[in-house]
């Protein structure tokens, strides 16, 4: 017996443990994925999965009354502007006023929204009392107040309120679409679209991958299901009178307004909160005469530090701090929806271990070459689920390959399988971030708005221009 031999004994029992336990946590997780994707192919097979059209006539039919849009801006003079022209002109209908809310300690986004508004009567610059960044929903309740003083002074109550982001690209059919659903339901979700960035096709170009196969699938079987539909953040309506409702609920516990001041994700939770209150959501794609969806378009991060930033909040919002505010809901569907949410801590603990499981595997297979270690040998129920995982993985891929693809091209299609990696390493990433400041807000740490930082924007035309329809 060599001095090697325990250290050898020892990485084989790592190497069978970590095998076990990805491959369960994997086959969980695959599980739950194919439940998703049999739905969505039944609703495919029953027609209840298909895009409606909409008109050009129908984009530009006038609003049945006034409507509020809230876009929440700090530190957004780079973009805010062109979000504000591309909106009033976007937009052909008459009766809607754009809120947007900023901070005194701001000056250059101020001007921004000022020189791009230039005088426009359907553009309000609302300045919060408070210096930023307080938290985007703090400043979203400003903006909410300020639709309801208003509404007051002119002694009526808008219909329904939209929300956007200062970086958005809205389409031409989006408040017409709105409007209409609004009728029968209190919360619209539209979808959302990631430009592509040629400048970069991995880090930025792996959330064309997850937005598509989410909002072509998994938000289609969630609204079929019947389960509550989060809201995005963007190309979200919502119904003044479910608004006031939940307002009134959250005035009960201290609260401002409708949205939770004190989390990180008041989209995702205000969209589920009207399900919670009774209240019908649902989630439409359509598309225009020309073929374009009707969605928001938008640039998301370019850089790996900024999307791991970005994906922490989702992760701190969504999994730990909507487990606190949230619960889990008493309807099955339901249930497996937010436990699909929120699995997001746990799916980055088991790719850190798949990662360095890879690791430890070539450096076994080093040992196997010059003869030091023999082929290790698995139970056959370990192989069965290895050879499931593999399985699971090659399905996952052709899924992703193929609604990339069907959205954005070939090339993209292609694309969407090496970046992967690239997005379960910043899963990974972001996971351990969202728990150190999950724990470190449990000890008495401040919730700020720890925004992403934008510097281009997808309707300025010489971007815009190279972009696919």
């Amino acid at each position: 017996m060599t001095m090697l031999d325990p250290v050898l004994v020892w990485l084989l029992a790592v190497e069978h443990e970590l095998l076990l336990f990805a491959a369960f946590w994997f086959l969980a997780g695959t599980l739950d994925d194919v439940g998703v994707d049999l739905v969505w192919i039944w609703l495919k097979l029953t027609g209840r999965a298909g895009v409606s059209r909409v008109s050009d006539k129908q984009a530009a039919a006038p609003l049945s009354s006034p409507a509020a849009v809230l876009i929440a801006a700090w530190q957004e003079a780079e973009v805010i502007g062109h979000t504000i022209r591309h909106a009033l002109s976007a937009w052909h209908q008459r009766d809607f006023t754009l809120y947007i809310g900023c901070y005194r300690n701001d000056g250059a986004t101020v001007a921004s929204v000022i020189a791009a508004a230039s005088g426009d009567p359907r553009v309000r610059l609302v300045i919060h009392e408070k210096p930023g960044p307080t938290t985007k929903a703090d400043c979203l309740n400003r903006l909410y107040r300020a639709v309801r003083d208003e509404d007051r002074r002119r002694s009526m109550r808008s219909r329904f309120i939209l929300m956007h982001d200062s970086e958005d690209m809205v389409h031409p059919a989006e408040l017409a679409v709105i409007d209409a659903a609004i009728d029968t339901c209190d919360y619209v979700q539209l979808p959302v679209r990631p430009e592509p960035q040629p400048r970069s096709r991995w880090v930025a170009g792996h959330y064309t991958d997850e937005f598509t196969e989410a909002h072509a699938k998994v938000l289609v079987v969630r609204d079929a299901l019947g389960a509550g539909i989060p809201a995005a953040g963007v190309g979200c309506g919502f119904a003044c009178e479910m608004l006031e409702r939940i307002a009134r609920r959250r005035a009960l516990e201290g609260g401002e307004g409708p949205f939770a001041s004190e989390c990180l994700t008041e989209d995702y939770e205000l969209g589920l909160l009207v399900w919670r209150e009774g209240g019908r959501s649902r989630y439409l794609r359509l598309r225009d005469e020309q073929g374009r969806l009707v969605a928001t378009r938008a640039y998301f991060p370019a850089s790996l530090d900024a999307s791991v930033r970005q994906k922490t909040r989702w992760i701190l919002g969504i999994a730990f701090q909507g487990w606190d505010s949230l619960g889990w809901g008493n309807r099955l569907a339901d249930w497996w929806m937010v436990l699909r949410d929120r699995r997001g801590p746990l799916a980055a603990f088991v790719f850190a271990c798949a990662y360095g499981l890879l690791v430890l595997e070539g450096l076994l297979g080093g040992l196997r070459i010059f003869g030091l270690v023999q082929a290790s040998v698995f139970s056959p129920v370990l192989e069965a689920m290895l050879i499931a995982c593999w399985a699971s993985l090659v399905w996952r891929m052709a899924n992703r390959f193929a609604f990339t693809a069907h959205e954005y091209g070939l090339r993209e299609g292609l694309r969407s399988i090496p970046r992967g990696p690239v997005a379960n390493i910043i899963a990974i990433m972001a996971g351990y971030r969202a728990l150190a400041r999950y724990l470190h807000s449990l000890a008495g740490g401040s919730v700020t708005w720890d925004k992403t930082s934008h510097d281009n924007h997808p309707a300025v035309p010489d971007i815009s221009a190279q972009l696919p329809a």
